[in-house]
């Protein structure tokens, strides 16, 4: 029984919080790596370009909730989605129209693309704070649990009871949709093909007949929806406030980094490495060494690697190792 306890204990408290938050940053870190594969510079407005999609979806969201819509037991949020993505993709049409197309006309290093989009990001910040205020905001309504850590305790005799909520469950199955969705587009359909030859070779691809605007548009434009819908599932699951989608872009950098900076494969093999490793290093894990160890054994103190505080010191010391030890990534990148 005791085993079992612990293996519930992981389940609630490590792997299933890790596997819906490695989802989010995998969906984060596939926006940063199509950005920098195909229009060539890491975009660091990534995470308030999250922030916007996310604040238009709860706009949205109550929109439909004082029309008397929702979506049964999923969250409203889920058919305020779409309206949030085009209104996303329409900001970052215009950014780039205003801002990186004369950059881009120019033949700019990406080094200036680098700075030019640290000032889109505080311009978006500014634009999302004052569009909805900087208060903390809990969106999902809803059905809150699948399983429920009482009743599991209830049917099962086991201490401890496993909690799995609704918006962990929708995270996972719409971030497997999303990256399969994805793949198929990028190596089936015609525009897809036609991104990863000029991601490959961009002179080549323009002597192919490849119009670069419309692969930039394009480019743009699932990269917005990707931002969206991680930034939605992510303050489905936890909350939203403006400035924390500023602090996700280091694990978010640090996912594509570790996996391979224009590796799609990458990214999410990044975001899955990142979250489990934040969650293991500042789980307190004294209630499963309890279960399986000896009670000689067992730990006195929380058995705590790290405070909670420092989870984003996890992702900047997992980066820095492989920047010192393998620059290209676990999969090399630089190509879609």
């Amino acid at each position: 029984m005791d085993l079992l306890n612990a293996i519930v204990a992981l389940l609630n408290f490590v792997i299933i919080p890790a596997t819906s938050y490695g989802a989010q940053l995998a969906l984060g870190a596939l926006g940063v790596t199509l950005i920098y594969g195909i229009l060539r510079f890491s975009n660091f407005a990534h995470g308030d370009t999250m922030a916007f999609g996310t604040a238009m979806v709860i706009l949205f969201t109550w929109l439909f909730q004082g029309m008397g819509i929702s979506f049964g037991v999923l969250p409203t949020a889920l058919l305020a989605l779409p309206f949030g993505i085009a209104a996303t993709a329409a900001l970052v049409l215009a950014t780039d129209r205003a801002v990186y197309q004369f950059y881009r006309r120019q033949k700019a290093a990406p080094v200036i693309l680098v700075i030019v989009s640290m000032g889109v990001m505080f311009v978006m910040n500014g634009i999302t704070r004052f569009v909805i205020g900087v208060d903390e905001i809990r969106f999902a309504d809803g059905g809150r649990f699948l399983i429920n850590a009482g009743e599991f305790k209830r049917s099962t005799g086991l201490a401890e009871g496993l909690a799995f909520k609704s918006t962990q469950a929708l995270t996972i199955v719409t971030a497997v949709i999303v990256v399969a969705a994805l793949f198929w587009f990028l190596n089936r359909t015609r525009t897809g093909k036609s991104m990863r030859a000029y991601s490959d070779n961009e002179d080549l691809a323009l002597l192919s007949g490849i119009n670069p605007e419309r692969v930039v548009a394009v480019t743009w434009i699932i990269a917005a929806g990707l931002a969206t819908i991680a930034g939605t599932l992510y303050g489905l699951d936890k909350s939203f406030k403006a400035f924390n989608y500023f602090q996700l872009l280091l694990p978010i950098f640090a996912s594509a980094i570790v996996g391979g900076l224009g590796s799609p494969l990458g990214a999410i093999a990044g975001g899955f490495l990142i979250a489990f490793s934040e969650v293991g290093f500042t789980y307190a894990w004294k209630k499963v060494a309890t279960y399986v160890l000896p009670e000689s054994l067992a730990p006195d103190g929380l058995a705590q690697l790290l405070s909670t505080d420092y989870k984003f010191a996890v992702s900047f010391a997992i980066l820095i190792v492989v920047l010192l030890f393998k620059p290209t990534g676990l999969f090399k990148g630089k190509a879609v």
